[in-house]
């Protein structure tokens, strides 16, 4: 069963979508779809419970299990980003030599801007070779303020 809710939260509407007792889904949302049962369940409920603690700046590590649906490729992709530690950020570039094809600058960009699990899966830490901010499925000033928030919680 597909299961999904809705949050207000300080960086907009987030909806969160529970699969097979994974979460497969966390997205900035304009408005609640209806093609899906609106349940909040205890997993749903434990997530954003942590997304909230880590807009606090509580939390550097989140804990649920998730289970993103993609290519291989850019599965790839963001178990690499899963592993640029809070606070800190990576480049495009840094990302495609970890994964061995340090021409696929690109592909990866793509790939981040498909990431199913926002947040959880920070794609908000990767920026361009020049340092600048570049792509953000929420904007580039939530990418910013997520940015502000390990910056100012990373002691």
């Amino acid at each position: 069963m597909i299961y999904c809710n809705y949050y207000q939260t300080d960086i907009g509407l987030i909806r969160i979508v529970e699969k097979d007792e994974a979460i497969t889904q966390v997205s900035f949302a304009n408005s609640q779809a209806l093609d899906i049962m609106i349940k909040e369940t205890a997993l749903i409920k434990q997530t954003i419970q942590q997304i909230n603690e880590y807009l606090k700046g509580e939390r550097k590590v989140f804990t649920i299990k998730i289970a993103p649906e993609g290519t291989a490729f850019q599965k790839e992709v963001w178990e690499q980003l899963l592993k640029i530690p809070y606070g800190e950020t990576k480049s495009y570039q840094w990302v495609a030599t970890e994964i061995g094809n340090k021409k696929a600058c690109r592909a990866v960009g793509m790939a981040n801007n498909r990431n199913p699990i926002v947040l959880l899966i920070p794609c908000h830490r990767v920026i361009g070779a020049n340092g600048k901010l570049v792509g953000y499925g929420g904007g580039l000033d939530i990418k910013q303020r997520l940015l502000n928030i390990e910056k100012q919680h990373l002691k």
